[in-house]
């Protein structure tokens, strides 16, 4: 398989990802992120923003919606099979230990 320019994922990428199992607009990414980290991981919007640009463009994500002037995304077959591919790297990795 060829390396994608993106992997492996930051750990920004990995949380969007894992947000976007479901639906969400910006705000509501944001928000999601800071549960799942307890706190740890806050983003800039520049920052959110800028990586759901790139994973749109690489089809992990897609514009499901809108919600007023709200962008709704939502994670794609390909960003699932991304977020695979880099959980099964970071299990072996892992396992090295």
């Amino acid at each position: 398989m060829k390396k994608h320019p993106l992997l492996p994922l930051s750990e920004t990428m990995h949380y969007i990802l894992i947000a976007l199992q479901e639906p969400l607009h910006g705000y509501a990414i944001m928000q999601k992120i800071d549960e799942l980290s307890e706190g740890a991981v806050h983003l800039a919007a520049g920052t959110l923003y800028g990586a759901l640009d790139n994973m749109t463009k690489y089809d992990w994500i897609e514009q499901v919606g809108l919600e007023g002037r709200r962008k709704i995304y939502h994670i794609t077959p390909e960003g699932q099979r991304i977020l695979a591919v880099e959980k099964a790297r970071l299990v072996h990795l892992l396992s090295l230990y």
